[in-house]
């Protein structure tokens, strides 16, 4: 097969911007395209972070203002361990520090419409036969609304073929009419089925509406954003095009996250050597101010604390752990009365219960690797990368039946463990008495070891790289590029 030139635009990459799980997969995936032989360039602003990490970055273009509320600006290129990069240096927007979407207060930053309306029209230029660097990409690859706006100008401008990805449908850039003109969009844009949506200019849903093909981050959540309760009000438009909308699972980064070479381990271990892990427990324990034993079960969480990651349900019911008996870690930050909860929850519990609020990614991979089980009750979850580690580090998860978790996760059971899938713990609602049911379940197989470690052994021998969602995403591009236009305004 023809390699295919891929402009993959994308507001975060880890590991210099990440707010979450986007900035995983922004990194890994285009790396792994690369990897399968295709011609890839990732599109992202020129944060303080990237002119920090990249400072013999060149320029390769000049950008004029490409429309009324559009400042000029130009390309720099640089290249992460052989990716390329394609930098859009614009230090009036891009040079804030710290969280590429909020202020200092912790607002939307008030530019958010131009700061991100500029990636999305670079990123089509790029896919344009005017492209400025010589290179016109066959398809255009938008992640969410920061760039998905980048299909709608492709669809009226014309150009490459574009692919918008949906990493959570609950976010959606919606900004005042006045935009329309501010960002070069034709007034005939301003329609139901164009970018209009409840009066406002919606980014996301344009790119939804126009799109050569729609991706989201698991099967499972491709058919939950059809459904109202999902769909946050995109549900009518993803059901209109569900003929063009997949579900392809994320993966990991299997070089970062891998117990046999976890830098952030004192106690590297594998499937096939697993006394290591015990050791890590023993590590995590001391560490987190916890007693130090073999004898009960230790809970990892990190997580944002938020009602989507379901923390409320386990924070109503773990001051019954001294009952399983259990332990307990959590690492993260968000909501602060969710904060002050498990703040208080550990003050009640001290040498059982561990609280840190903030984000510590060597802690992150110590919890993997030295918990016993993972716990994960989101509410809603499009993909999840925390449960593929856990079962990439034999710490089998509890989660609840949703987006990815239920595309991964297999409960334990008679035929699951006969057929030797089952590798975690699986609820069907998010409440509470679920939860603690599912805790109670883990602490009796815990106490099995035989039975516990096949469950290890089940989820450690799944493969969760990049590869097979390589491959799925290069049959998407070609499918996009056999897409007929989308007919409509």
């Amino acid at each position: 097969m023809s390699k295919l030139k891929i402009l993959f635009a994308t507001s975060e990459m880890a590991p210099w911007v990440k707010t979450g799980g986007l900035g995983d997969v922004c990194a890994a995936l285009p790396a792994a395209l690369r990897q399968a032989g295709q011609d890839i360039r990732v599109l992202l602003p020129h944060y303080p972070a990237l002119q920090a990490a990249f400072p013999a970055a060149l320029p390769v273009a000049e950008l004029p203002s490409l429309a009324p509320a559009l400042p000029a600006a130009r390309l720099l290129a640089a290249e992460a361990a052989g990716l390329p990069l394609l930098l859009l240096d614009c230090p009036e927007i891009y040079a804030n520090p710290g969280n590429p979407y909020l202020d200092s207060y912790g607002d939307d930053r008030y530019d958010n419409p131009i700061r991100f309306g500029l990636l999305a029209r670079v990123a089509a230029l790029l896919g344009q036969a005017h492209s400025p660097i010589g290179w016109q990409a066959d398809v255009v690859h938008a992640n969410d609304w920061q760039s998905a706006l980048a299909a709608a100008y492709l669809h009226y401008e014309g150009g490459a073929a574009s692919v918008v990805t949906v990493h959570n449908i609950a976010f959606q850039g919606c900004f005042a009419h006045g935009y329309l003109a501010g960002l070069g969009l034709p007034r005939h844009a301003w329609r139901f089925d164009g970018v209009e949506y409840h009066g406002q200019l919606s980014f996301l849903k344009a790119g939804l509406q126009f799109a050569s093909q729609i991706t989201t981050v698991s099967p499972t959540y491709a058919r939950e954003i059809q459904d109202e309760q999902f769909g946050y009000g995109l549900a009518p438009l993803l059901r209109y095009r569900a003929a063009s909308l997949r579900g392809i699972l994320n993966g990991i980064d299997t070089l970062l996250w891998n117990p046999a070479s976890d830098h952030a381990l004192a106690h590297p271990y594998s499937a096939r050597q697993l006394a290591g892990k015990q050791q890590n427990k023993a590590a995590l324990q001391q560490e987190m101010g916890l007693e130090v034993s073999a004898e009960q079960p230790l809970f990892g969480v990190i997580s944002r604390m938020t009602e989507q990651k379901g923390l409320d349900l386990l924070l109503a019911i773990a001051d019954g752990l001294a009952e399983l008996p259990a332990q307990l870690v959590v690492l993260g930050s968000g909501d602060a009365a969710l904060e002050a909860g498990f703040l208080a929850l550990a003050a009640r519990h001290p040498g059982r219960i561990a609280v840190k609020l903030c984000f510590d990614e060597g802690l992150a991979h110590r919890i993997e690797a030295g918990a016993d089980s993972f716990l994960m009750p989101s509410r809603f979850e499009p993909c999840g990368l925390n449960q593929m580690y856990s079962l990439h580090y034999g710490t089998p998860p509890v989660v609840h039946a949703t987006g990815g978790l239920a595309d991964t996760v297999v409960d334990v059971g008679e035929a699951t463990l006969a057929n030797r899938t089952a590798n975690g713990f699986v609820i069907a609602e998010a409440t509470a008495p679920a939860l603690w049911a599912a805790m109670q379940r883990v602490c009796r197989s815990w106490q099995d070891r035989r039975l516990w470690q096949q469950i290890q052994h089940n989820g450690m021998q799944r493969d969760f790289s990049w590869s097979q969602a390589a491959r799925d995403y290069l049959e998407l591009y070609r499918d996009a590029l056999h897409a007929p236009r989308v007919a409509t305004g």
